[in-house]
């Protein structure tokens, strides 16, 4: 998160916004058929994947991610482009990643 920061010179705001969303996410969190893990590693790129498709955030140093490219991949046959950014995803879901945990009810009484 800080090296992103400095990278993208959005410094601190970059946890604060990982916060945010993982505020807005939590709900989802234990729902059947969605998983959410977290990762530390110093990733180019923000792969979100769902079913054949996927939206891929291209960083580039020095640009808000916000303004960045995102490719909107399909697997197709014969092509390898959404293979390549899956195999990628999978290693850091699978090596990289762990799971966010759901929170615990509280009590009001």
């Amino acid at each position: 998160m800080e090296l992103r920061g400095r990278e993208e010179r959005l410094f601190e705001s970059i946890p604060g916004r990982i916060r945010m969303a993982l505020a807005y996410y939590r709900p989802l969190v234990g729902v059947e058929g969605v998983e959410f893990r977290l990762h530390g590693t110093s990733l180019y790129n923000s792969i979100f994947r769902y079913d054949g498709q996927m939206l891929v955030n291209q960083h580039i140093y020095g640009t808000y991610g916000y303004v960045a490219p995102v490719l909107h991949l399909r697997k197709v046959a014969g092509a390898d482009l959404f293979d390549t950014y899956m195999k990628s995803f999978e290693l850091v879901w699978k090596e990289e990643s762990y799971g966010i945990q759901p929170e615990e009810p509280t009590s009001t009484s």
